[in-house]
């Protein structure tokens, strides 16, 4: 399962170079560009060895981006502290701090600029 993004405002753009600071994506292509030369129809973004799309919204297709639904993306990474810490300073709101939790990952959750929920996790370091 590919996660494809909906991103608001024409913002698709702003998004990428945001994915890139704050989770380290790759761009797998130069993104597809709508007729009106204004809005993103598609791009694919490598981020931790996996696919995200992501496009801007199109309301003439039924299309809108309003408030994100009711799903989380996960990272399951090498060092949580440090992703966490980096998509903080990209951007990244808070949304539930970063802990050693009883299942044995230090795990937390962040909301992108876009209104999209992250969370971030990683087996707790044995010292």
């Amino acid at each position: 399962v590919t996660p494809h993004l909906t991103i608001g405002e024409k913002r698709a753009k702003e998004a990428i170079d945001f994915y890139k600071a704050a989770f380290g994506a790759e761009q797998v292509m130069e993104p597809h560009m709508a007729e009106d030369g204004e809005r993103i129809m598609h791009a694919h973004l490598h981020i931790n060895g996996g696919s995200l799309m992501l496009n801007d919204d199109f309301p003439e297709y039924g299309e809108a981006a309003g408030k994100p639904a009711a799903v989380t993306l996960h990272l399951h990474v090498d060092d949580a502290d440090a992703w966490f810490s980096r998509a903080l300073k990209a951007g990244a709101t808070e949304t539930m701090p970063l802990a050693d939790q009883f299942w044995g990952d230090r795990y937390g959750q962040v909301t992108d600029p876009f209104g999209h929920r992250w969370s971030i996790g990683a087996p707790v370091k044995q010292s």
